[in-house]
């Protein structure tokens, strides 16, 4: 199954290389490098995943994930170097399902992927 995906990653190279993983894997991604800039792709257009860092140059991630979710249904995956049990409970507590951590492990979010795919529905909760 294709997923409409939005990336909010503003380091560029890291950007690049999730677009070009997650487009890999047959997925249709948008990128944002902001709060506001991944916002505007949030009016816009419907995503069944979002994944986002959590520190962001205008913001956090859980600003996205907590609008993303009042408008439509969708899976939030936190992709950070922050991997303390309060930064997980934070991310929980804004909307994301999914915590994984950097440096990015492919195959888990891969996996995370797949689980979103069947799911599709906004009901998946859980961290991996």
């Amino acid at each position: 199954m294709i997923l409409q995906i939005l990336v909010v990653e503003d380091h560029g190279d890291t950007r690049r290389v999730l677009t070009g993983l997650l487009g890999h894997f047959g997925h249709s991604i948008s990128a944002a490098d902001t709060v506001e800039s991944a916002l505007a792709f949030v009016r816009a257009k419907h995503f069944d995943a979002i994944v986002s860092d959590l520190a962001l140059p205008d913001g956090s991630g859980c600003d996205v994930i907590r609008e993303a979710k009042r408008c439509q249904q969708l899976t939030g995956v936190a992709l950070t170097a922050n991997a303390e049990d309060d930064d997980i409970a934070r991310g929980r507590a804004a909307g994301f399902d999914y915590h994984l951590t950097k440096p990015i492990d492919f195959a888990q979010l891969r996996d995370v992927l797949g689980h979103i795919a069947p799911a599709n529905n906004g009901k998946v909760s859980f961290v991996i």
